[in-house]
């Protein structure tokens, strides 16, 4: 049943409803293949990938419609966020995997405690 198709639609609708969200519906789908499926951890890095491609473009495109994207304070960031994923994409494949699922694990736990503990400064 968990390998049907149409199982798999409900599980990308959800997880591209939470990835246009921003809550990172690409790391739950890591989780999801790994261990709900059984996956290997590169192939499910190489489907988030995939996964990841046309949710963000949407998304992108919809934000900026909506005038929440302006791309010059942006720009920084997505030169160093491209350097970074090229330079730890290239390094990811020296490391062992054991090290890779326990530093991957390890950013989950900040990121959600983070998210649980996060509250907006007030302004004044």
């Amino acid at each position: 049943m968990l390998n049907s198709l149409a199982f798999a639609l409900a599980v990308g609708t959800v997880l591209g409803f939470l990835s246009g969200l921003g809550v990172g519906g690409g790391s739950l789908l890591v989780l999801w293949l790994t261990l709900v499926l059984g996956m290997d951890q590169e192939t499910a890095r190489g489907i988030n990938l995939l996964f990841f491609l046309p949710s963000a473009c949407i998304a992108c495109a919809l934000r900026w419609r909506q005038g929440a994207l302006h791309f010059r304070p942006l720009l920084p960031a997505v030169l160093a966020g491209c350097a970074a994923a090229a330079c730890f994409s290239f390094l990811s494949s020296w490391l062992p995997i054991d090290i890779l699922k326990k530093l991957f694990g390890c950013l989950l736990l900040v990121t959600g405690l983070r998210e649980l503990l996060y509250r907006p400064k007030k302004k004044s």
